[in-house]
């Protein structure tokens, strides 16, 4: 016998041999594979009479024939439906080894594809009924891992709904388990972008109000989770060109914010102050554009999904953890989409005390709650009801900084419910002994000097610039929309561009603008420019460079400003070093204190002291309530590294045990710790501890002794 013909007598017994030979050449090995196919078919048979005891053989040979379905797809046609329905009908009952082995097969067959996805899932699911983690664990991580190779090249978007739409028969099914893991599941794929579409949100905004607890936690989770910060390569190309743009801009401010300078020192200081201003407007635009877009904006009825959650808050007994939950979904709805809730406000304030468990976070959600379409009535008693409560000295520091830092969050986002009454005794608090309180009160000053100043007290209010100079007072319900864009009408000069070397055309040298002295070596010589600012103004088509063009702004009205702003937009296109020109005129306005000049000196103008901030952020941060400035306690550590910093480069503060002079004599003292014990012996003695009789007899004996004296 050859040892070919022997290696074919081992095969009916080494199926990992075979399974490898038939992948290579199914037809030379049809005999054996029929001959296994045969006894798969009687073990199945066999088994069926027995569920509940593992077989061995029919494990290998279902592995087996799941391993080389594919190069005989017309005899093992039906062996996927076989093991479906084998599972349909014995699920409950199997071993749990022999289950998970059939369960594999399937997964191999459709990595194969040689199953529908749906038909799997669909039992998948069924099978979560089952009490095996282990089992529901990989059904859960399959199902998520084949519609992620699904939709990997391109998404597959009548299946997708067809998966969503079983996904949420599953969603509202009566066994929490196959809930679960269908909101699970969605979860997943949501947060790997995979169905990351508006369909698959609004699917698990009705987990929100499951009656399991597990359910509706999971999904209230979900949407009041950590957005998505948008890391990746595209947004770093995005900060770069933010760079780019804030040099640009900051370089234009610097350059063209020159005017009005008495004394070097004065001059730095207001330049540094245009600096930080450009730099906080680029930041803040950047911000604005590239806001977190969380599932929160996909939500399709936000007024009907608040509604209903407040519904649900109103007679909840869970417990309070699952309570703040809820709120902060509430509050977030609310301010994002500006829903109108009212009767949200007065179940906040019922929480609104220092002694209430986790307050701060509740603040959060009272300024969350709060946008500029709420009516005022609806926010001054929330408003009162913060000052009432935290802002008195009943409280400590802290409570009342907390108080404050609360009530400013709520007024960034609807200025219109602070009374003026309060908010004048809000400011007293500027010049309490507590720092936090101070700066508290003094952030609330700040606000209210962009948002409304007229309600703060006169020497309150702040100097007025030319900014706040052109805009109007804001009220409530009124818009604030503009047909030009503000600093535009820098453009209408013919200004000349700045070079990338950092020269301009008169050939003076820039300096680093990071460097403190922002200024040209020659910005000294003014006398000369303003020699010429006669002749430039009188021709505006001849060239002016970015600082005189700033310096012929300010001689304009603000209609005219408006006027020429709006003849720019509407006439051509902006590039980017129009734009930091605007940026540079804005940020000098900003600065500039607002006079009647002499061009409009006899004219009448309205001072309007309101400046149009920059949009807050959606979420407020919890720092932002707890922000409290106060120098803390140290501990022991840091006392000590601090006493012991304080003690290097300087003796040591002790008793010298050197001689000051090695050559001069010893001491009597120092001499005995060099003396023979003995002869020291009966002074040591002498200092030993006395015994009570030893004491006893000594008292006697002085008691006598004095008595005798007085005889």
């Amino acid at each position: 016998m050859d040892a070919s013909q022997g290696n074919n007598n081992k095969l009916p017994s080494n199926l990992p041999q075979l399974q490898n030979l038939i992948k290579r050449d199914p037809i030379s090995y049809a005999e054996e594979f029929e001959r296994q196919y045969s006894v798969y078919s009687a073990t199945l048979v066999i088994f069926e009479q027995n569920p509940t005891v593992h077989n061995d053989q029919l494990h290998e040979l279902v592995m087996f024939m799941a391993q080389v379905a594919q190069c005989y797809p017309k005899e093992l046609k039906e062996f996927p439906q076989e093991l479906m329905t084998l599972l349909k009908r014995h699920a409950s009952v199997l071993h749990p080894e022999m289950r998970m082995s059939l369960v594999k097969a399937l997964v191999l067959l459709r990595n194969k594809n040689l199953l529908s996805p749906t038909d799997l899932h669909i039992l998948f699911f069924q099978l979560l009924k089952c009490q095996d983690k282990h089992l529901r664990k990989f059904l859960q991580q399959h199902i998520v891992t084949d519609i992620k190779n699904l939709n990997s090249k391109s998404k597959n978007m009548k299946l997708n709904k067809e998966l969503q739409n079983f996904m949420y028969e599953m969603l509202k099914a009566k066994h929490a388990v196959a809930a679960k893991t269908s909101l699970n599941v969605m979860l997943e794929l949501y947060n790997k972008k995979i169905w990351n579409d508006a369909k698959t949100v609004n699917i698990i905004t009705t987990a929100c109000f499951h009656k399991v607890t597990k359910i509706m936690v999971a999904a209230i989770k979900f949407f009041v989770g950590k957005d998505d910060d948008g890391e990746g390569e595209g947004n770093k190309s995005d900060s770069d060109s933010d760079d780019e743009d804030e040099q640009s801009a900051l370089k234009a401010a610097v350059m063209a914010y020159r005017v009005n300078k008495k004394t070097k020192k004065r001059k730095q200081k207001k330049m540094q102050k245009v600096k930080n201003i450009v730099k906080k407007n680029q930041k803040d635009k950047t911000t604005k554009i590239n806001m977190d877009f969380s599932a929160l904006h996909l939500i399709h009825d936000p007024q009907d999904m608040a509604e209903r959650l407040y519904r649900k808050l109103e007679g909840m007994n869970e417990r309070f953890e699952v309570k703040l939950l809820t709120m902060n979904l509430i509050s977030r709805l609310i301010g994002i989409h500006k829903v109108y809730l009212p009767n949200f406000y007065p179940m906040l304030q019922r929480y609104l005390y220092p002694h209430q468990r986790e307050v701060t976070k509740i603040m959060v959600f009272v300024a969350q709650a709060a946008h500029d379409e709420v009516p005022p009535d609806e926010l001054e008693p929330v408003v009162r009801c913060l000052a009432n409560n935290f802002v008195t000295e009943r409280y400590s520091n802290e409570v009342m900084a907390m108080g404050l830092n609360a009530i400013r969050e709520l007024c960034a986002r609807n200025p219109y419910g602070m009374p003026e009454d309060l908010l004048q005794d809000l400011a007293q608090y500027k010049t309490h002994k507590d720092k936090g309180v101070s700066i508290a009160a003094k952030s609330v000053i700040i606000l209210f000097r962009d948002k409304n100043p007229m309600l703060l007290s006169r020497k309150d209010r702040g100097a007025p610039t030319e900014l706040k100079a052109e805009e109007k007072q804001q009220v409530f319900g009124g818009g604030n929309a503009k047909s030009f864009i503000p600093g535009a009408e820098i453009l209408s000069f013919k200004v000349e561009n700045e070079d990338n070397d950092n020269t301009d055309s008169e050939g003076e040298d820039w300096i680093d603008v990071d460097h403190p002295e922002i200024y040209m070596a020659g910005s000294d010589d003014e006398e000369g420019d303003e020699g010429k600012e006669n002749e430039k103004d009188e021709d505006n088509e001849k060239t002016l460079t970015t600082k005189e063009a700033v310096k012929e702004v300010m001689k304009l009205t603000a209609e005219e400003r408006a006027e020429r702003a709006s003849d720019i937009v509407t006439s051509r296109f902006l590039t980017d070093q129009d734009f930091a020109k605007i940026a540079a005129v804005q940020a000098a306005k900003y600065v500039e204190k607002f006079s009647l000049n002499k061009k409009n000196k006899n004219s009448k103008r309205k001072l309007d002291i309101i400046e149009e901030r920059p949009e807050q952020g959606e979420l407020v941060p919890l720092k932002n309530i707890e922000m409290i400035y106060k120098k803390r306690k140290h501990d022991k550590e840091s006392r000590m590294g601090t006493v012991l910093a304080g003690r290097e480069g300087r003796e040591k503060f002790n008793q010298r045990k050197g001689k000051m002079n090695p050559n001069a004599s010893t001491t009597n003292k120092q001499k005995k710790k060099g003396k023979n014990f003995m002869m020291m012996k009966h002074k040591v003695k002498g200092k030993q501890k006395k015994s009570f009789r030893d004491k006893q007899m000594k008292l006697r004996k002085s008691l006598l002794k004095q008595q005798k004296f007085k005889t």
